[in-house]
């Protein structure tokens, strides 16, 4: 499957039916990020808190519920995926210019500070 083929299949199949409005759709497939993450989140405490083996399995599966979600979402809101990579991509290397993480840089949020100077 290529990536418009799965577009295409994650619009046929998320729900906009018998919503009153496109916020509602929105905010379905905002909601629906937000309680996938939360099952992907509760997978990975499973290990942490009981010491039990990561289900991968599981995992992968809650990560491609984000991902439909996620999909969904930047389909109501118009914006292709490419368009959010690049955004975080030029986020990132403002952020680490050296192309490093360090704690300083992740405080000093150096893309922060361009955006609010309007630069």
């Amino acid at each position: 499957m290529n990536k418009e083929q799965y577009i295409d299949f994650v619009e046929s199949l998320f729900k906009t039916k018998g919503f009153d409005n496109s916020l509602d759709a929105t905010m379905h497939a905002a909601i629906g990020v937000s309680s996938e993450a939360g099952e992907l989140l509760d997978a990975i405490k499973k290990s942490w808190v009981y010491k039990k083996d990561l289900d991968y399995e599981n995992i992968i599966e809650e990560l491609g519920d984000i991902e439909f979600y996620l999909q969904a979402l930047r389909s109501q809101l118009c914006i292709r995926r490419k368009e959010v990579i690049e955004a975080n991509y030029n986020k990132l290397t403002k952020r680490y210019p050296s192309g490093q993480y360090s704690d300083e840089a992740a405080q000093a949020r150096a893309d922060k500070y361009d955006f609010e100077k309007g630069d």
